[in-house]
C-alpha cells in the first residue's frame, strides 16, 4: 500500500522539528558548557535534574497532554474542545506543582544545597510541555514555534550572562532554565490570545473524574515508563553516586536530539492518527506507523554512527577517564529501539489501550531493574547500559506485537468473533466431557 504524506503534514513536521531543534540546540550547548565548568558531582546533579524534567514531561504527557490532544481531536464542536482544554489544563498545573516539589526534595537528598531552583525549572518545563501539546492539537504550530524561539533566545542570553557573572553556576542555571520556560509560556499564551484556563469547580472535576478510568491506566503507564526509562539514571546515581553517572550522562547528552525529534513526531501524529482512527481508516494508520518507524529507526542508527566520530574529541573532568566509545556503543543500542517503538506505542494510545502500554512498560521496567542492579553489582557503571538496552528491546518487541494484534482484530472482527466462539465451544465441550 502506497502512503502519500500530505503537504500540510510536511509543513507541520517542519515547524515542529524546527521548534524542537531550537530547544535541543540550546540544551545541548548548555550541557556542553556545564560539562567543562562543573565537577563530576555538579554535572551529575544537573543531569539528574534533567532526568526529573523528563519524568515530569512524561507524567504531563500521560495524564494531560496526550489525553487532551486525543479528546480535543475527537470533539465535534468548539464547546467540547474548550471543556477538555480547561479540565486538562487544570490537571497540568497540579501535576507540574507536584513534580516541582518532588524534584526539590530529591535534589536536596542527593546533595544539592538548594533544590528549590531545580524544582522550579522542572515544574515550569512540565507545564510548558503541556501547553505546547495542547496548542499543537489546536493546529497552532506557528505560535508554538515562535514561543520555542523566545524560550531559546531568552535562555541563551540569560545563560551567557550567568556564566560570565555568576559564582554558583549550577543553581544559577536552574534559575535561568525556569525563567526561560516561563517566558515561553507567556509568549505562547500572549500570541494565541488565550491564557492557561484553570478551574477547580465541580463540572471540571466531574469531567476529569469521568475520564479517570482510562487515565488511571495512563498514570500507571507513566510510572512504569519512568521506571523503565529512567531506572539507569536513578540506580546508578543512587548506588554509585551522581559523580558515577556523569560520564554516562555526558554521552547520553549527545543523543538528546533523537528524543526531541521523536517527541516532534509524536506531537504531529497523535492527533492525526486519532482522527484517522475515528474515521475507521485503520489501514492508513498502520501503514504510517510502519513507514515512520523504519525512517526513525534507520535515522537513529545513522545519527549514532556519526556521534561515534565526535566522542573521542570530548575532553572533560566530568568524564573521569571513562571509555566514551564503549559507552557510545551501548547508548546506540538503547536509542535505536526507542525510536523504533514510538509509532506502535502511539497507535496503542490512540486506540485507548493504556492498560496494554502500562503492562508493556512494566515488563520492560522489571527486565531493566533486574539486569541493571546485577550489572552494577559485578561490573563498572557503563555496563549498566546493557541492562537498559535489554529493557528497551523488550518494549520494542512487545509494542509491535500488541499493536499488530489490536489492528488485526479491528480489521477482521468476523474472524475474531469466530475465533472466540470456537474457543468457547471447545471449553463447553471439554466441560461436558468431564461431567
Amino acid at each position: 500500500m502506497t502512503v502519500k504524506l500530505p503537504i500540510h503534514l510536511v509543513r507541520r513536521l517542519a515547524l515542529m522539528i524546527g521548534g524542537e531543534a531550537m530547544q535541543s540546540g540550546f540544551h545541548f550547548a548548555l550541557n556542553i558548557m556545564l560539562l567543562h565548568m562543573l565537577s563530576a558531582q555538579g554535572y551529575g546533579l544537573f543531569a539528574i535534574a534533567m532526568v526529573m524534567g523528563g519524568v515530569g514531561i512524561s507524567y504531563i504527557r500521560s495524564l494531560t497532554a496526550v489525553p487532551a490532544s486525543i479528546w480535543m481531536a475527537k470533539s465535534a464542536n468548539s464547546a467540547g474542545v474548550d471543556a477538555h482544554d480547561v479540565a486538562f489544563g487544570t490537571a497540568a498545573v497540579v501535576v507540574a506543582l507536584l513534580m516541582a516539589v518532588v524534584t526539590a526534595v530529591l535534589m536536596r537528598l542527593l546533595g544539592d544545597p538548594s533544590g528549590i531552583a531545580a524544582g522550579c525549572f522542572v515544574g515550569a518545563w512540565s507545564l510548558r510541555s503541556h501547553m505546547r501539546t495542547a496548542f499543537f492539537a489546536r493546529r497552532q504550530q506557528v505560535i508554538v514555534s515562535i514561543s520555542d524561539a523566545a524560550f531559546t533566545i531568552f535562555g541563551t542570553v540569560l545563560a551567557g550572562l550567568a556564566i560570565w557573572l555568576a559564582k554558583d553556576a549550577l543553581q544559577t542555571m536552574f534559575c535561568v532554565l525556569a525563567a526561560a520556560n516561563l517566558v515561553g509560556i507567556f509568549v505562547l499564551a500572549r500570541l494565541a490570545g488565550r491564557r492557561l484556563r484553570i478551574s477547580f469547580r465541580m463540572p471540571t472535576r466531574r469531567r476529569y473524574t469521568k475520564l479517570w478510568r482510562q487515565l488511571s491506566w495512563s498514570a500507571f503507564s507513566a510510572t512504569t515508563t519512568n521506571i523503565q526509562g529512567q531506572c539507569l539514571a536513578l540506580l546508578v546515581a543512587g548506588i554509585a553516586g551522581p559523580a558515577a553517572y556523569a560520564p554516562l550522562a555526558a554521552v547520553l547528552l549527545l543523543f538528546a536530539p533523537l528524543r526531541i525529534i521523536t517527541l516532534a513526531f509524536v506531537n504531529m501524529f497523535q492527533p492525526e492518527l486519532a482522527k484517522l482512527m475515528g474515521n475507521n481508516e485503520t489501514r492508513r494508520v498502520w501503514a504510517q506507523a510502519k513507514i515512520w518507524s523504519i525512517v526513525m529507526g534507520l535515522g537513529s542508527l545513522a545519527y549514532g554512527c556519526a556521534i561515534m566520530f565526535v566522542l573521542p574529541m570530548i575532553k572533560s573532568q566530568a568524564l573521569q577517564d571513562a571509555s566514551v566509545g564503549f559507552i557510545g556503543l551501548f547508548v546506540i543500542a538503547n536509542f535505536v529501539p526507542i525510536t523504533a517503538y514510538v509509532m506502535p506505542r502511539v497507535v496503542l494510545e490512540v486506540m485507548g489501550d493504556f492498560r496494554i502500554v502500562a503492562f508493556i512498560t512494566m515488563g520492560g521496567a522489571i527486565v531493566g531493574l533486574a539486569l541493571i542492579a546485577i550489572l552494577l553489582s559485578v561490573a563498572s557503571p557503563p555496563w549498566a547500559l546493557l541492562g537498559s538496552a535489554a529493557s528497551e528491546t523488550f518494549v520494542l518487541v512487545a509494542s509491535w506485537y500488541f499493536a499488530h494484534h489490536r489492528m488485526w482484530n479491528i480489521e477482521h472482527p468476523d474472524q475474531q468473533h469466530s475465533s472466540r466462539l470456537g474457543s468457547w465451544r471447545r471449553a463447553i465441550t471439554f466441560a461436558a466431557a468431564k461431567r
